[in-house]
């Protein structure tokens, strides 16, 4: 199958009317149902003539507005609030305005009260005098604070001195688009409020902007960014050389997803604090209005909406894997028959569905295989084998891709050499208001980057492949029918060497559950694919069974939630120019209280707390119990008051049912992921060896050769081996005085460490030491209740000090069983290793020794 609508698509992006309204509408903005890139250039500002007019005559106005629009503007920005008329000539040249509403930004406002509420009140009138014309782009609460007035005020205090301006401007301008200019030395302002991002950026490598471009997009979340200055001096650069740099620019912006963008500016004419400035020249017209050439290159650069028109796109494939979808099927492949790409083909997969799903997706220009139902793995091997793109691109029935997809993906593969690519997936608002509270529920699909730019994990919901890649590792594991097969893939790529990239322009509209019955289901298949990836992968998952991320967490209610505090990097004396945000790891308390097995351990709390009854001291545990539901039901509540409704609750009752049933999600979520696990065997006491038993004694091994070998050969043919047999295998690391560690569960483990001795002529003696150790957290159970049991028969109380005893002795029976399972793993290993260095030592035979 062979598409080719770009040029219409772009055409009618172009020419999106300036009478309707914008909104938001995932990473970009929408006027009239059609996509809205920003294409501007500020204006202003200038010199106030002598009856105190901030702008030029109309007819300058006129003129220049409609000079803006012959070039491909469609947008101008202004640093002050305009009369009435300077709208209504952006609307006759087809010119949307985003209005800047000024105060004084630059000196320590917050230190007067009356100062900060005059701020206030000036807001509300700017935003008064201009409310509901049909030109406005949106109001823009101030540009760059000072990072010295943001130092010496507080972060905090200028976040919520912001938030109030946003909810005056909407209290006026219900309807109108409100944002922040902010610059790199303030990047670190938290504004989650704001309708959409927007950032001065001056930076003249191609590179550099492109990496600062995907540090703004991870900023910005789900939210669109837009550049509020994009310039280049002609006086120091050139005019040749502005007009290179400026196409390069807009160009890299566009490129790397941004909704658009301002140039600096439309003239050269520019006052600032009553005085004229000369020696400056960013205009891409001169002060008398002549053109300089890069009023020619941005016009061209605009043209192009978001992607050069001489652009090689490879053919594409989309895998859609479908099972009983006939609610969001057809959503789903409206949406990707309308995607904006030359030559990609559509292939859906029915994997045994009962339900309309094939019938529905047989009136679509697609490919449909039906299958009995195998699973969500072999479905999308099928679907590989059927496809012939170069990319393989895949995407779930109940999500719907933006228009562009395709194109950011396959943009970012072509200058980058990432194996796969994913973006992100966005909630879409009108699901209903159950949706709306399990979007802000925690358990939704995330990403996790490495970098900017580098993923460690990608959604299943949305993420592409080379061809070459999926071909090399056998596509996807069909153990994972439901869920954890992106997972696996990512980690069974990285182990091969590749990378993976993230494209945050490349996002997909992605349908929540619509029903908490649904979510409990899907949280409780998260939780099976949880085991069943903690079975393949041990040396990913720390003995609680969590899996350890490198990277940091996108997406979903409990990334947001467990964010630490962090700190500012502003440099010596506050003068670094990018100051950043470093987050901080949350607190212990936080993070255990977000974790499945938390209500585990409010079970033990209560039992001990029932056991009171008949040992008082025991009740000592009931106020630990209620500090342990206090953390859990604090996460619940902090979770729902983070919540980003979209349904927009229309009173005070709405809101408090909306955050009801989201709490009630974040307290659901983690008994649902419990299930799961614990029903596939994730248990805090599974086993992970096989049910042999060796006295978990230390002991040595001495092991002879006659053939030399680096001391690393033998450690990685040991770890193969224990990775055969599915054993729990970690390296140490670079503090660590051991080789390799091999977990029997979540309590006993066996390490290894090996010294290799030169002995001349290629002669080798290789000592192995093992021996076994106890976790923490099973030496911190062994000791607390061995001495409540010793405390409970010192006090008479015989069946408080039996059932501890008991306690004690399982605890104690299963970390030996463990440490014991380990010790068989590692001895196998150990002849392994003997058995390799006989057929090594041809010569002569190996002498072996054991000292306990």
């Amino acid at each position: 199958m062979h598409r080719d609508n770009s040029t219409t698509r772009v055409n009618r992006t172009i020419q999106a009317s300036p009478a309707a309204r914008p909104h938001v509408a995932g990473k970009f903005l929408v006027a009239g149902g059609e996509k809205l890139y920003v294409r501007g250039a500020t204006y202003g500002t200038f010199a106030r003539d002598p009856l105190g007019h901030a702008y030029p005559s109309r007819d300058v106005v006129h003129d220049d507005f409609h000079r803006m629009a012959s070039i491909g503007l469609n947008s101008v920005r202004t640093y002050t609030v305009p009369p009435r008329w300077l709208l209504d000539e952006a609307h006759d040249a087809g010119l949307r305005v985003l209005v800047g509403i000024p105060w004084e930004q630059h000196i320590a406002f917050l230190d007067e009260p009356e100062r900060a509420a005059g701020i206030e009140a000036r807001v509300r009138g700017g935003v008064r005098s201009c409310a509901g014309h049909p030109a406005l782009l949106g109001f823009a609460l101030g540009n760059e604070i000072p990072s010295q007035v943001v130092r010496w005020t507080g972060r905090r205090r200028i976040e919520r001195h912001i938030r109030r301006l946003y909810h005056a401007a909407k209290a006026e301008d219900p309807g109108a688009l409100v944002t922040y200019v902010n610059y790199p030395s303030t990047e670190y302002l938290q504004l989650p409020f704001l309708d959409f991002v927007c950032f001065n950026v001056y930076l003249e490598s191609r590179d550099t902007l492109a990496g600062y471009v995907a540090r703004l997009h991870n900023l910005a979340g789900d939210r669109p960014l837009i550049m509020g200055e994009l310039g280049i001096d002609s006086i120091r650069a050139g005019e040749y050389g502005q007009a290179c740099g400026l196409e390069s620019q807009i160009r890299t912006a566009l490129e790397g997803g941004c909704a658009g963008g301002f140039v600096f500016s439309y003239t050269d004419e520019w006052n600032r604090g009553g005085h004229e400035i000369e020696d400056w020249a960013f205009g891409i017209t001169t002060r008398e209005r002549e053109p300089k050439p890069a009023l020619t290159t941005v016009q061209r650069a605009f043209s192009e909406v978001p992607f050069a028109a001489d652009t090689e796109w490879p053919p594409m494939s989309v895998i859609v894997c479908a099972h009983n979808e006939e609610r969001t099927i057809a959503d789903c492949l409206d949406g990707l028959g309308e995607l904006d790409y030359p030559d990609y083909e559509v292939i859906v997969v029915d994997d045994g569905s009962s339900d309309l799903t094939s019938e529905i997706a047989s009136r679509f220009d697609v490919q449909l295989i039906r299958t009995p139902n195998q699973g969500l793995s072999r479905a999308r091997n099928t679907g590989i084998e059927a496809s012939r793109g170069e990319i393989i691109a895949f995407t779930d029935a109940d999500a719907r891709p933006d228009t562009h997809w395709l194109k950011y993906l396959a943009a970012s593969f072509a200058r980058s050499s990432h194996v796969g690519i994913g973006g992100p997936n966005i909630a879409p608002p009108g699901d209903g208001r159950t949706a709306d509270c399990v979007a802000n529920a925690p358990g939704g699909p995330i990403h996790v980057l490495l970098a900017d730019e580098e993923a460690e994990h990608i959604p299943g919901c949305n993420m592409a492949f080379r061809r070459g890649a999926l071909e090399a590792v056998d596509g996807f594991d069909p153990r994972f029918r439901v869920a954890g097969d992106d997972v696996d893939l990512c980690w069974r790529l990285q182990e091969q060497g590749w990378t993976l990239g993230f494209s945050p322009a490349a996002f997909v509209w992605h349908h929540p559950r619509a029903s908490v019955r649904t979510y409990w289901r899907q949280q409780k298949g998260y939780g099976r694919a949880e085991a069943l990836l903690e079975e393949k992968w041990p040396e990913k998952y720390n003995s609680a069974g969590h899996v350890t991320w490198g990277g940091r967490v996108y997406g979903g209610a409990l990334s947001r939630l467990l964010a630490g505090r962090g700190r500012i990097y502003h440099g010596i004396w506050g003068a670094a120019l990018f100051q950043t945000y470093q987050p901080a790891n949350p607190g212990l308390l936080w993070s255990l209280a977000s974790a499945p097995e938390w209500y585990l351990l409010l079970v033990v709390l209560t039992g001990l707390s029932l056991l009171g009854s008949v040992w008082s001291p025991l009740l000592l545990a009931l106020p630990v119990l209620l500090l342990a539901c206090g953390a859990v039901l604090a996460q619940a509540i902090a979770g729902a008051a983070d919540a980003r409704f979209t349904s927009n609750p229309r009173n005070a009752g709405e809101r408090l049912w909306l955050s009801g049933l989201t709490a009630l999600l974040h307290l659901l979520q983690p008994a649902a992921r419990l299930r799961g696990r614990l029903l596939y065997g994730l248990t805090p006491w599974r086993l992970r060896t096989e049910r042999r038993f060796t006295v978990p004694l230390p002991r040595q091994v001495f092991l002879w050769s006659e053939t030399p070998s680096e001391p690393e050969e033998r450690l990685e043919l040991m770890e193969r081996h224990l990775l055969k047999t599915r054993a729990a295998v970690l390296r140490g690391g670079p503090f660590d005085r051991w080789d390799l560690m091999v977990r029997g569960g979540g309590a006993g483990r066996v390490r290894v460490m090996a010294c290799t001795e030169e002995h001349g002529s290629g002669r080798q003696l290789v000592r192995l030491k093992v021996w076994p150790v106890l976790s923490r957290p099973a030496m911190a159970v062994l000791a607390l209740v061995a001495v409540l049991a010793g405390w409970a028969t010192l006090s008479g109380a015989v069946i408080a000090a039996l059932c501890l005893t008991l306690v004690a002795l399982v605890t104690a029976s299963r970390a030996q069983a463990e440490c014991g399972g380990a010790m068989t793993a590692v001895l196998e290993a150990i002849s392994a290793l003997e058995q390799a260095q006989v057929i090594a030592d041809t010569d002569k035979p190996v002498e072996i020794g054991r000292v306990a």
